[in-house]
């Protein structure tokens, strides 16, 4: 592909075979127009309506929900099978909801295009849909337009373009029809270049259209976007593989227990419906439904807290993160230029606030100063202003300004020492003015009032530039001749200011008895006297400093990215703290000549990337991928959003953020505040350690039912529970303690925890050693009420009544047990006694609840046929109580035991 940025523009005009003045003929035009395509975003052809929810039903994890649902059928309950029908529809709704944000993105792409552009058609500027533009089109710009197409210029004039969504710079970018390139370069440095999409802040243009649709900067965003495919999140991978896993055990299980069955000379029918009850009781059909209803509380919490999540999945995989790759400006910085330093009569002030709200303080030797009192410091000031076209203006509690970032820093900073803009304009009224021309770098403006009877021209623009046209400097009110030796104090002052990445400007004055009559800036601004320089800066949030030393403290890594210079993004990460040393910055271009293998390596050592493409940004974060990190991509433009649809987690500004970023992230920050992610990351951590106990939960109850009923199979003992029973059981247990499991509020010390690995599963050896001690004691102590109860409870009733009896024992003992057996699960290593029994209320009123609906079936003479129950008396409770704390009480001991040997390494946070 061309890249028309580079050689003469003659050269351009002639490859593109077009005419600078009669531009295209319209019967050209519609050639090309048929060759190259509509200058528009195409929308990639997405998935129907019915491929999507194919996909949906065969997932893992529906698949075994629809067994369930039709084991439950077999069995003649169809209230447990609508419910779990019902699962199924509302999982795949809520899926299919999310679907589609690779369109949404391109769609809101479409909307950044231009609709009109003026345009030279056969020799005459006329306006057509700049969807009909074609490469060769000469196109006229002005002020506010929007940039039709990829455009590389043939005349400027004081021309600017605010590229902030396509590069990540924080303020317009001048463009100069004049330059010439030889050699490649980033998109950010095409200075005799427009981009698609980008806003033409100041003066006016024509150019020769270059690209048109996917073939423009913006254009290959939204092909990027629409290839990258998005890996399944951790949980997705864990929970597929567990859902196959207990799929497998479940029918092997079903399978040996109905070949036993038989062997035990059960009828055939008998031996299906046990085998099928186990089923029922091995399958946590409600494992999704907690997960979804845990998910989404999740999600309302985070909203709470200005997250706004848009997929379920997305809160758990915050908490797995390892890398956090920002973008700086809007993200880890203001978007708001401030300045930060003055110079001037060899003295150096600091300037507080950041902003354009007119406070801060003005600080000398680190003492607050007040700037009026010095003439030096109010002429700089007065100058800046005064030489500035921006407005400050008040909305609603927020300061705004209307025009130039720049401009607006130096209204801000003069007003900040009571020098209004509006106040020092109606005393020193502008008369004449050489605008800020780019060849130029500078600007003047004329003002009577200032001196009682001379006119005063004031010029600001590059130090480098302004030094070479001053003769005198001012000094203690006197103007004296600028040295050798006072220029070189100068220069060394814009240096240090320059390392501290703040960007310089110098400022001039000139008397004039009359105004000169020359219009040719260069006739005028010569001889100037030097009043002084400021420093200004995109400063960093207060509160992003703060979030990044948590990410550290949690295990996690930030990372830098941004289309930013090198020198301004290194001073900003280490004032963040994301950086420490110059060597962990590099510039993106360096990453064009790398294979993957050594940007893999790479990236384990850097932690700024300055000057990056959109291919940079993803070449970094498929880099840490494949490294086995878990990343998140923050950012607001549309250069971002390729990165942010690759990332694990992407993450958009919502203030701040273009409709493209916002539409591909899973996670919108209301508040735009980096720290928000910190609390993100805490809530997922908090929610997949929730998943972990309710998973650990569900399995060692539904293992313990199968234990019970293998081993009284094997045994040759009557069934110890009822279908009915376990469909109960299932009800009461895998459904309200789950969901309070699910609302705990995190181990103290969680984010002072690593990020657990990649490859970490959800049950773990810990988590194995807990399920198994648990489903042991539950089976030993449901077994165990059952076989007392009948060989010395009910010995004297009559044989079908002793064994229904026995079984509400086992039924009562088991459903106590696994509602104690919750308290025990609320922590893998605290004691629930360090918790706090009624630090989770939801848990409370989930066992009470629980526990009357079980003591209503028993005891309301009605149900009790209904469920084959038998009323048990005072006696039957003594020996249901101590057995059904049996589980709870192996678990804290067994908690205990883990802690001894150091497997548990408590922190206090």
């Amino acid at each position: 592909m061309e890249k028309f940025y580079l050689g003469d523009k003659s050269q351009v005009l002639t490859t593109l075979s077009s005419d600078k003045d009669k531009g295209l003929t319209s019967s050209e035009a519609q050639t090309r127009l048929e060759k190259y395509g509509k200058n528009e975003i195409e929308e990639k052809k997405g998935k129907s309506f019915f491929q999507k929810l194919l996909e949906q039903i065969l997932d893992p994890m529906v698949l075994i929900l629809l067994a369930a649902a039709f084991i439950s059928s077999l069995t003649g309950d169809m209230i447990e099978t609508l419910i779990i029908l019902a699962i199924v529809v509302l999982n795949a709704g809520m899926s299919l909801i999310q679907e589609g944000k690779a369109e949404d993105s391109v769609k809101a792409l479409q909307k950044m295009s231009a609709p009109n552009a003026k345009v030279i058609r056969d020799g005459r500027l006329t306006s057509v849909p700049a969807s009909d533009l074609v490469p060769g089109d000469i196109v006229s710009l002005e002020t506010g337009d929007i940039v039709p197409a990829d455009i590389r210029l043939l005349e400027s004039q004081n021309l600017s373009s605010d590229e902030s969504s396509l590069t990540g710079e924080s303020v317009p970018v001048d463009k100069d029809s004049e330059i010439t390139f030889e050699n490649e370069i980033e998109i950010g440095d095409r200075d005799n270049y427009v981009h698609s999409s980008s806003i033409i802040t100041r003066g006016r243009a024509i150019g020769v259209v270059a690209q048109t649709g996917h073939n423009t900067e913006i254009g290959k965003i939204a092909t990027n976007i629409q290839s990258t495919e998005q890996d399944a999140s951790p949980l997705q991978q864990k929970l597929a593989k567990l859902s196959k896993t207990l799929f497998i055990l479940v029918t092997a299980v079903s399978v040996v227990v109905f070949v036993v069955a038989i062997l035990r000379q059960f009828k055939v029918i008998d031996a299906l419906m046990t085998a099928v009850s186990l089923a029922v009781a091995a399958i946590p059909e409600g494992l999704t439904a907690v997960v979804t209803i845990v998910l989404s509380i999740g999600m309302n919490r985070m909203a709470a807290k200005n997250s706004i999540v848009k997929k379920l999945l997305a809160v758990e995989t915050l908490g797995t993160t390892t890398y956090i790759c920002s973008d700086k400006t809007g993200t880890l910085t203001q978007n708001e230029m401030t300045v930060k330093k003055v110079f001037t009569n060899e003295e150096t002030f600091d300037v507080e606030g950041v902003g354009y709200a007119p406070d801060g303080s003005f600080l000398k030797d680190g003492n607050v100063y007040n700037p009026t009192e010095n003439p030096h410091v109010e002429m700089l000031l007065s100058a800046a202003s005064l030489n500035s076209d921006a407005k400050l203006v008040q909305n609603e509690d927020r300061w705004e300004i209307v025009g130039d970032p720049t401009e607006g820093a130096l209204v801000t900073v003069a007003a900040k020492a009571g020098l209004t803009n509006e106040g020092l304009n109606s005393a020193y009224p502008r008369v004449k003015e050489y605008p800020f021309d780019s060849s130029r770098k500078m600007m003047t403006t004329f003002h009577k009032g200032y001196f009682e009877n001379d006119y005063i021209a004031f010029t600001k623009g590059a130090p480098d530039i302004i030094f070479e046209r001053c003769s005198h400097v001012l000094v203690d009110g006197k103007e004296v001749e600028f040295t050798p030796e006072l220029k070189q104090k100068y220069a060394d002052k814009n240096i240090e200011f320059a390392k501290q990445a703040l960007r310089v400007l110098a400022y001039t004055y000139r008397r004039w008895e009359n105004l000169p009559d020359s219009n040719k800036p260069e006739d005028v601004e010569k001889d100037l006297v030097l009043i002084g320089l400021s420093g200004m800066i995109d400063p960093s949030r207060p509160e992003a400093k703060v979030a990044i030393a948590e990410c550290k403290t949690a295990g996690i890594t930030p990372v830098m990215i941004t289309g930013d210079y090198l020198e301004t993004a290194l001073a900003i990460a280490k004032d963040l703290g994301i950086a420490d040393r110059d060597d962990q910055a590099i510039m993106g271009k360096e990453l064009n000549n790398m294979s993957h293998e050594e940007i893999r390596e790479l990236v384990k050592t850097k932690r700024v990337f300055a000057r990056v493409s959109p291919e940079n940004k993803v070449q970094i974060v498929t880099a840490l991928k494949d490294n086995g990190e878990i990343t998140a991509m923050t950012g607001d433009g549309v250069n971002d959003a390729p990165a942010i649809k690759k990332a694990d987690i992407g993450i958009a500004m919502g203030i701040t953020g273009t409709d493209v970023a916002k539409n591909t992230a899973e996670v919108i920050l209301t508040d735009d505040n980096f720290a928000t992610i910190v609390n993100a990351v805490e809530e997922g951590r908090i929610i997949y350690s929730n998943i972990k106990k309710f998973v650990s939960f569900l399995l060692s109850c539904n293992i313990g039912e199968v234990l019970i009923m293998l081993i009284a199979i094997v045994a040759g003992l009557p069934v110890p529970l009822t279908v009915i029973h376990l469909l109960w059981l299932n009800l009461v247990t895998d459904s309200f303690p789950a969901l309070a499991l699910g609302v705990e509020k995190g181990d103290p010390d969680i984010m002072r925890q690593q990020p657990r690995k990649t490859d970490e599963e959800i049950i773990d050896k810990n988590m194995i050693d807990n399920v198994l001690v648990q489903a042991v004691a539950i089976s030993v102590a449901t077994l165990g009420a059952f076989i007392i109860s009948l060989n010395f409870l009910f010995v004297n009733l009559d044989p079908e009544i002793k064994i229904q009896a026995a079984q509400t024992v086992a039924f009562i003992t088991l459903i106590l047990a696994e509602l104690l057996r919750s308290f025990s699960s609320r922590s893998e290593k605290y004691s629930i006694f360090e918790l706090g029994l009624f630090s989770n209320m939801t848990l409370v009123w989930a066992f009470l609840g629980s526990f009357i609906l079980t003591l209503v079936v028993i005891y309301v003479p009605f149900l009790e046929p209904l469920f084959n129950t038998y009323a048990l008396g005072l006696r039957d409770w003594l020996v249901v109580l101590p057995c059904a704390f049996l589980p709870f009480v192996a678990g804290e001991i067994h908690k205990a035991i883990e802690r001894k040997m150091g497997l548990h390494d408590i922190k206090s946070k």
